[in-house]
């Protein structure tokens, strides 16, 4: 293996960390995750907008409630995850820097509320305001995973990488053990 390997974590000199979120930022999985998000908030005003409003106009006196409530849930759910994609397509079309994105960053939610299925009188929910809900749990469940794997390698910069790669951190030894 020659030193100049892509390794996470590895801080021998010569060898390069390779940053998840700058090279999953610059790839297609990117951007399908990017415009599946939008289409969502899309489809989501669309049915808030139309149907939605007829399906609550047929709710009875307690649900009026519960729908109001997951929708205002579902909405702000979807504002953070726009927010989150927004500010990384921000970082690598180089709209922004980094430094900005992290301050942005912070002020973006991505711990949802409960699970709405959890909720009382849940199931009685029109079945298109229960469709989108669960569709942005699943891309908020999608969104915080690549978040957590974005500022993995940036917590701390080589160092955290190797603390939380310790395969990288004993070749990264090793390396420096036979190179004497």
């Amino acid at each position: 293996m020659s030193t100049t390997s892509r390794e996470l974590g590895a801080s021998a000199p010569g060898v390069v960390t390779v940053s998840f979120g700058e090279r999953f930022a610059q790839s297609d999985q990117f951007d399908a995750v990017f415009h599946e998000g939008m289409a969502l908030v899309e489809r989501t005003a669309n049915y808030l907008d139309g149907e939605g409003r007829r399906d609550a106009r047929a709710l009875k006196s307690p649900l009026t409630v519960v729908y109001a409530t997951e929708s205002m849930r579902l909405t702000t759910r979807l504002l953070d995850l726009a927010s989150w994609l927004l500010i990384r397509r921000g970082v690598r079309d180089g709209e922004m820097s980094s430094e900005e994105a992290s301050r942005r960053r912070s002020r973006v939610k991505l711990k949802p509320f409960g699970r709405s299925a959890h909720i009382k009188d849940y199931a009685e929910l029109p079945a298109g305001l229960r469709a989108l809900i669960e569709a942005s749990f699943a891309l908020n469940d999608r969104i915080v995973q690549l978040d957590r794997a974005f500022d993995a390698g940036v917590a701390a910069g080589p160092a955290a990488a190797a603390a939380a790669n310790p395969v990288a951190t004993q070749i990264a030894r090793l390396r420096v053990a036979f190179s004497r």
